[in-house]
């Protein structure tokens, strides 16, 4: 009951310090202003729009750099040749901040829907690609000699031991991708954008429109928690095996 009803009591105080002056309505609005601007973005249809652009890019982003996150990571970790070839200069992209390419990636692709893709892309890899990696390499060992001696396959291997044991942990890496991959939009789309969620918040600054700002960022955030639920739901869905 308590963890349900803190952040209530939290918005009562804001809306209670926004009434009595205390905090000054430019700098933070009362909640009921941010809600009133949320009406106003739903009924005229901006949100909805926006919520369509942000999403599609979102889910191409998070297949592109799912697919090659996951699939670098299994090359890796069932090859120590792949290791010693494609381990270090992916820990050498890595180690670079993936919002700081954003000048290079309008030079290169335009200021189009390909630049704010593929941030999202990079952002989703590595998480991915990372867990992968690990989840194959702590697969128990035992399980691949008893697999060697029943005569199991590459692919019977592959289905029964390693996606099975490996899934737990890369579903921790989706969780990850997910969130950076949120993290990444809100920046790719105040960039040259003319459509989604960061657009209305960029619009919103222009028009010193601070409730529409907050707003936005609300809009992320459930995005954000609405997604890792979903995956959560998956994880327990898929794992249903171990409890």
């Amino acid at each position: 009951m308590i963890r349900w009803a803190s952040p209530f009591v939290l918005l009562a105080l804001w809306q209670i310090g926004s009434a009595a002056g205390i905090i000054p309505q430019d700098v933070l609005p009362a909640p009921s202003l941010i809600l009133e601007a949320g009406v106003e973005l739903i009924d005229n249809g901006q949100l909805v729009d926006a919520l369509a652009v942000s999403g599609v890019r979102v889910i191409e982003g998070l297949l592109l750099g799912g697919i090659v996150g996951v699939a670098l990571g299994t090359a890796v970790g069932l090859s120590k040749w792949f290791e010693a070839t494609v381990d270090p200069p992916m820990q050498m992209v890595r180690a670079l901040p993936h919002l700081g390419l954003i000048p290079l990636f309008i030079v290169w692709f335009g200021i189009g829907e390909l630049p704010k893709v593929l941030l999202v892309a990079l952002g989703v890899t590595f998480p991915l690609y990372l867990n992968t990696f690990s989840a194959i390499r702590q697969v128990d060992p035992k399980l691949f000699e008893t697999a060697q001696v029943l005569g199991f396959s590459f692919w019977q291997r592959f289905r029964t031991i390693i996606v099975p044991s490996a899934a737990p942990q890369v579903l921790v890496g989706l969780r990850q991708s997910l969130a950076i991959a949120w993290l990444s939009l809100i920046v790719a789309e105040q960039i040259n954008a003319d459509r989604g969620i960061g657009y209305l918040i960029m619009n919103a600054r222009d028009f010193l429109r601070i409730d529409i700002i907050i707003f936005g960022l609300i809009v992320y955030a459930l995005l954000g928690i609405g997604t890792d639920a979903i995956v959560r739901t998956l994880e327990r869905r898929a794992l249903r095996y171990r409890s």
